[in-house]
């Protein structure tokens, strides 16, 4: 069929108007914000929910150590990434089907203003903080328990904090933060603000190491970041996840070189031994593991690699 001559101005006014439309909507502003941050799995017949509480750019070049920062520029520009280093916080929620259990909390407003979203991202996710049964703290520094208190109101009013006994006799000790230098004391500060009122009200137990916390989770002492940094062992019908904690912060450098220890280890000697054998027997047993501070969502397995380690991030899977 021919377009007859009167219909063709007609046919090229339209073309002209679509194509007008397109530039118009290509010119919308740019959004520049993610999805809500989280990310779940199931592990056997746990559902574990990975919860972004944000990132925050950290020098890594001048705060790692036993290195040089000519050595961990060059690790960042082999993986293609920037300094400083956007750098992810992460929680864990943990739903066993008897109890729902979190994982560290994120930090609030304790480490700026790039973080502090755990708590919006685990109701994005369908829950509410009043769910939570247990909080199981790896460590007491700022970007893991600031997320406890909402001012002076406790964020989980239900729940039960626990962490080791090691960590609370260093961290709420008012003689260590009395003793501390000037550049240390932010962070007993907020692991008091944090804590404390939980201990206020009855809702803390601390233990001590190696402890089943309840049917399928238990803690394992991997002292060193801090006195009393555990990692937390998820179990069910075969399946496992190690929730690492700070066992190791900067995956472009620590692979590698497990040896490599940052300036907030209390203890680095501590730090880069359990680091080694936490390496050496998730590469040996090829089960999960999450880090709080591995790109979100922080899930992945590690296998051995020349004289270090390699990292191998999850595999996205929609739920089933």
């Amino acid at each position: 069929m021919t377009v007859s001559t009167p219909l063709k101005p007609f046919a090229i006014a339209a073309a002209a108007a679509l194509l007008l439309a397109g530039a118009a909507h290509a010119a919308a502003p740019q959004v520049k914000t993610q999805a809500p941050g989280f990310h779940r799995l199931m592990v056997g017949d746990f559902e574990v929910t990975a919860l972004s509480d944000g990132t925050v750019a950290l020098p890594v070049d001048k705060i790692l150590t036993n290195t040089t920062p000519a050595k961990v520029a060059a690790a960042f520009k082999k993986a293609g990434l920037a300094l400083p280093a956007e750098t992810s916080v992460n929680g864990y929620l943990i739903n066993t089907g008897a109890k729902l259990v979190l994982v560290d909390t994120g930090a609030a407003g304790l480490f700026g203003p790039t973080l502090g979203n755990l708590l919006a991202n685990l109701k994005a996710a369908g829950y509410e903080p009043e769910q939570v049964d247990e909080i199981y703290i790896t460590h007491m520094h700022p970007d893991h328990v600031g997320g406890l208190m909402a001012g002076d109101k406790l964020v989980f009013p239900n729940a039960v904090v626990r962490a080791d006994q090691k960590d609370v006799d260093f961290w709420l000790s008012k003689k260590n933060f009395a003793a501390a230098p000037e550049s240390a004391k932010g962070f007993f500060q907020g692991a008091m603000a944090s804590l404390n009122p939980y201990v206020d009200a009855g809702k803390f137990k601390p233990f001590d190491g190696d402890t089943e916390l309840v049917p399928g989770i238990r803690s394992h002492a991997a002292h060193g970041h801090t006195a009393g940094h555990n990692t937390y062992i998820v179990e069910s019908q075969g399946q496992k996840l190690v929730m690492w904690g700070d066992l190791m912060h900067v995956a472009a450098v620590q692979f590698a070189d497990p040896k490599v220890t940052i300036q907030f280890d209390t203890d680095p000697k501590a730090a880069a031994a359990a680091r080694q054998a936490a390496y050496a027997e998730a590469a040996k047993s090829g089960y999960l593991v999450a880090g709080a501070h591995l790109s979100f969502p922080g899930i992945g397995r590690v296998r051995a690699e020349g004289k270090g380690y390699a990292w191998m991030p999850l595999n996205y899977s929609g739920m089933k």
